[in-house]
């Protein structure tokens, strides 16, 4: 059975992952900062019938989230997926004039380190197997800077750039890698941007392979789910 590992994993768009993961076949391994956390979800999931485990790691420690994988391919098989999507922190939002060097600091260690030491984990066994698929859902600051939130502006550039380079060297081994831009508040009321419709755009990321960056509105008459 192959597995999904969800970092950043929370009650709403990655438990909607998960389900929709699982309805393909797909174990799922849920990563978060809080084991409470995770393994509330997992129960959840597994109460519906889904084979899921939670596993504690900061997105911004790189060796617990080595730790985590380990775990996680251990319990459930191989990770033929990996979602990474840890929610930023209220304090990387500052304004950029108020921003200084050391705020820079955690949104990188989470968008930029935390992402490198999770890839770097599982691309050797994606490699060796010819397949597999990472996966970074973001906000809309990852492809349009946005002053007002300058942490994440400067940190998803960094991620954003890394999976770029990903994708293009990674294509031809048959390992896709799809960057999904979110412009709108999940389950603020927009269907589009509901979790379930989002999770089905992270399920056809996976399924069919495409261009590195996709966004959510304004490619809806391309997709097809």
């Amino acid at each position: 059975m192959p597995t999904i590992a969800i970092i950043g994993a929370g009650p709403g768009l990655g438990i909607a992952t998960a389900r929709r993961f699982a309805r393909e076949g797909f174990s799922v391994a849920l990563v978060s900062r809080t084991q409470a956390h995770v393994d509330a979800l997992a129960n959840k999931l597994d109460a519906e019938g889904t084979t899921a485990r939670g596993y504690a790691a900061d997105a911004r420690d790189p060796q617990t989230l080595r730790a985590a994988l380990d775990a996680a391919v251990a319990d459930l098989g191989p990770i033929e997926v990996l979602e990474y999507s840890p929610v930023p922190a209220a304090e990387f939002m500052k304004p950029v004039l108020e921003t200084t060097a050391a705020d820079l600091m955690g949104p990188i260690e989470q968008s930029v380190y935390g992402p490198v030491a999770a890839v770097q984990h599982v691309l050797p066994d994606m490699r060796q197997r010819g397949r597999g698929t990472i996966l970074f859902p973001n906000g809309s600051s990852a492809a349009t800077p946005n002053g007002n939130v300058t942490g994440t502006s400067v940190a998803f550039a960094g991620e954003s750039a890394y999976g770029q380079m990903l994708h293009d060297a990674l294509q031809a081994e048959g390992i896709r890698v799809a960057q999904l831009i979110i412009p709108g508040a999940i389950d603020g009321g927009d269907p589009l941007f509901a979790s379930d419709a989002l999770a089905d755009r992270l399920w056809n990321l996976h399924a069919h392979a495409g261009p590195f960056r996709s966004t959510v509105g304004e490619d809806a008459a391309t997709w097809n789910a």
